[in-house]
Formats: C-alpha cells, structure tokens, sequence
C-alpha cells in the first residue's frame, strides 16, 4: 500500500450572494510518501500478436488492486483560513 501524507488548507471569503463564509480555494500538500513495492498481482494484456505485462493498478479497479497497488491518503492537518487573517 502506498500511503501519502497531506496537509489540507481552505481558504473561505463571504460574498454579497452568500454572506454564510465557504471555501472557494482547497490547497493540498503532500508532506510524506511511504511506497507500497512492486506488484504483486501484474495482468497480462493481449492485442492481437502482442502479450505485455502491466501493474494491476494500471488495469484494474481499486477493489481488485494487491496490497501493493493500493492507495492510501491520510490528512495529517486541515486547516482554515479566511482571508481577513481570522482562522476559522
């Protein structure tokens, strides 16, 4: 399993439309990659004459994936900023 590690920033205003405050910018950054390896599970793929083998995550739906293709996103922090300086 590869499993990133993000930080997430909104950045919220407030508009004439809808003076509620809603994000209109989300940044993501990754702060940490921990790579799952090699595939365990390759498909082979066959067009005409042609035979290639493939990882299965380049096939294959993410239900169907090995341990190793699979894909993890962990949120470390989730932060909130409008744009007058006040954290929400």
């Amino acid at each position: 399993m590869t499993i990133y590690t993000v930080d997430i920033v909104h950045i919220l205003h407030t508009c004439p439309a809808n003076p509620e405050p809603h994000p209109y910018d989300t940044r993501r950054t990754v702060v940490d990659v921990i790579p799952g390896g090699p595939c365990r599970a390759p498909v082979t793929i066959r067009c005409g004459q042609v035979t290639t083998t493939v990882p299965c995550h380049q096939h294959e739906p993410a239900k169907r994936q090995c341990g190793a293709c699979r894909v993890i996103v962990r949120e470390r922090t989730i932060t909130t900023h409008h744009p007058d300086g006040v954290a929400a």
